[in-house]
């Protein structure tokens, strides 16, 4: 604990990601990662999209990937949120769905992030026990609330529900908003998407990190009528999805920390890297793609001027700034002023 801590902070009980261990050939359960690979298509257009593109801001909108997503369900493109991996869809519809008069409702053996995000966003929750079969019933679900929140099938029981279910939960609450939370709907079950067309309050949210193998892109996606998504932009943060994808063996990026991220060589026509070392001094993964940081580092031995032999700055102005009354006669100066007034 620190006094420089918002008060929320002390009450939080972090959420513990599943350990990473650096053992080789080692069968590993505990993040429920597919062991098979992406699909040769998925990895052929994650190829496709790296390049040139990776120094662009990316369509805020994740217009593309949220226009091949409503194709694949059938619904409209304005009914489909996306972010970086579903945890991250599921924060912001806690903080914009899911946050009432009445209590939140979620089973008591659930995904442990439940918790986490009703700490984090002041959300009184009550959890509703399993029945004596690991299962959820949904008559016990009966009871006034403000919100309700599942996973189908549940985590880490495995165990779902049929749609018949889903659809008598969704149907008894009109009034409050149902979100069926479907990471292993693909490894047994029938989605809820379908359902969204007749119900309002209802959203179901998906991930590429399981059945599609695709965990390490942090792909996440909810699909509801107009408002509920409405919602969930109003409180999403810009660029979460950038517009390219990592870049692969083979590519024309290299780097000691982050292999296939950092550029060799400086763009060409740099206006710094002249009189600058070009050095990549850091890269970095975020959400789907590879987000690259180049920083400019001044040499490590100072470069002197050729005019007057004492300054680190090599550069001087032209005739026309020489003329100025206001320019003065250090390197330093002039190496600034020169640099002003190019912009």
């Amino acid at each position: 604990m620190s006094r420089y801590w918002s008060p929320v902070v002390s009450t939080l009980h972090p959420y513990v990601a599943g350990e990473q261990p650096r053992i080789d050939n080692l069968i590993k359960l505990n993040t429920n990662e597919n062991p098979y690979g992406p699909s040769p298509k998925a990895l052929a257009a994650v190829a496709a999209e790296a390049g040139d593109r990776l120094r662009l801001y990316p369509d805020p909108a994740s217009t593309r990937l949220r226009g091949a997503i409503a194709r694949r369900y059938g619904v409209s493109l304005n009914e489909v949120f996306v972010g970086n991996g579903s945890d991250e869809v599921l924060a912001h519809t806690f903080q914009a769905l899911l946050k009432h008069d009445g209590p939140l409702l979620y089973p008591d053996i659930t995904y442990s992030f439940y918790p986490v995000y009703s700490l984090l966003y002041g959300i009184e929750a009550v959890t509703i026990p399993l029945d004596d079969t690991f299962g959820i019933r949904i008559s016990d679900y009966d009871r006034p609330c403000g919100a309700i929140i599942l996973p189908n099938p549940n985590a880490p029981t495995g165990i779902g529900l049929p749609l018949a279910d889903i659809e008598a939960l969704v149907a008894a609450r009109p009034s409050q908003p149902v979100v069926v939370d479907e990471a292993y709907i693909d490894f047994g079950g029938e989605t809820a998407i379908p359902l969204t067309r007749n119900y309002p309050n209802l959203l179901v949210v998906h991930t590429l990190s399981k059945s599609r193998s695709l965990a390490g892109m942090r792909i996440g996606y909810a699909i509801g009528q107009r408002p509920l998504i409405d919602a969930l932009e109003r409180v999403k943060g810009q660029f979460q999805l950038l517009s390219a994808r990592p870049a692969g063996r083979g590519s024309r990026y290299s780097g000691d920390r982050g292999r296939g991220l950092v550029p060799e060589h400086p763009p060409t026509g740099h206006r710094d890297a002249r009189a600058r070392d070009w050095r990549p001094s850091a890269a970095r993964i975020r959400g789907p793609a590879v987000a690259v940081e180049l920083r400019l580092r001044t040499p490590s031995r100072p470069r002197r001027c050729r005019t007057c032999r004492g300054a680190a700055r090599p550069r001087h102005p032209g005739p026309a700034l020489r003329q100025n009354r206001a320019y003065r006669t250090s390197c330093v100066s002039r190496s600034v002023r020169t640099r002003n007034a190019t912009g």
